[in-house]
Formats: C-alpha cells, sequence, structure tokens
C-alpha cells in the first residue's frame, strides 16, 4: 500500500466563503455541487481569484448555472481566449437533487445561494443552500444573540 501524498503549502481545502450569505439569509438545506470550468479559470481559482458575494444560483431549462460570480483571470492566461470574468457557470447536479431544488424554489419561495467553494480530491466543488432572506428585524435579533454569547463567554472566562 502505498503513502497518502501531501500537498506542500496550503493545507486548507477551501478557496473562498460567502460569509455575508449568514447575515442575509436564513439557510436551511445545503448541498455540494461540482462546478463545469475552463482551464484558465481552475488556474485561478488555485491562486485564489475568485468572488461569490453577491451570486446565486438560477435554475433554467432543468439546469443550475451559478450566476454573478467573479474569477478573475490571471495575466498569464492564454493569448487565443478571451476569458470572461462573469460568465454564467453550469452546476453539476444529480436530476433528484434538481427536481427538489426546483420545487423549493418555485413552490416555497426559497433562494439558492453559494455558500463556500472548495476543493475535494483535486476537483472545485460548490456548497449551495436553500436560503429566505431575513427581515431588517430579524439581522438585529440575530446580532444581538450572536453579541449575548460573546459577552457570556467573556464573562464566564474571566470568573
Amino acid at each position: 500500500m502505498g503513502k497518502k501524498k501531501t500537498k506542500k503549502g496550503d493545507t486548507s481545502n477551501t478557496i473562498v466563503l460567502n460569509k455575508k450569505a449568514r447575515h442575509d439569509y436564513i439557510l436551511e438545506e445545503r448541498l455540494e455541487a461540482g462546478i463545469a470550468l475552463e482551464g484558465w479559470e481552475v488556474k485561478s481559482l488555485r491562486e485564489g481569484r475568485v468572488q461569490i458575494r453577491d451570486s446565486y444560483i438560477q435554475l433554467k431549462d432543468n439546469e443550475a448555472y451559478l450566476v454573478g460570480t467573479v474569477i478573475t483571470p490571471l495575466q498569464t492566461a492564454s493569448t487565443h481566449i478571451s476569458p470572461s470574468p462573469q460568465r454564467h457557470r453550469k452546476l453539476l447536479l444529480h436530476r433528484q437533487e434538481l427536481n427538489k431544488l426546483v420545487g423549493a424554489v418555485e413552490r416555497k419561495g426559497y433562494s439558492l445561494i453559494p455558500t463556500a467553494m472548495y476543493w475535494k480530491r483535486g476537483r472545485a466543488k460548490v456548497e449551495i443552500a436553500l436560503a429566505k432572506g431575513k427581515k431588517l428585524h430579524d439581522k438585529r435579533a440575530s446580532e444581538k444573540s450572536r453579541d449575548w454569547q460573546r459577552d457570556k463567554q467573556r464573562i464566564m472566562k474571566s470568573s
């Protein structure tokens, strides 16, 4: 049996997190999906040149697309292609998962939001969540409870 190969350098598999999603939405169910990428996009992801803050998932013709994600091309990208940083990227999901997502979005009023992008066995994956938008009072309440938990930890630590 061979030994597992370890990567040199950064050991984290996370490419980018969408921290704003937890603030703006109530996240319920999470799924993992593959992404159909071009070669220059994979190289840019390895460099960490991606932003998913304002992106969402659009369901069209029984397929899911990642919209609004910005992958900045590297300066050393090939000269014979013209990279489009904000193109729609197809998500790779099973048919049952797509049917469930379509039902939740169309009937129940959910949104599909990418929460994280990471590497898994050398392939880029995106974690998507079924989400409901928070109202302003919900945001205030969650911030208040988070502050109280932090203060409570400080009090317990100093005692």
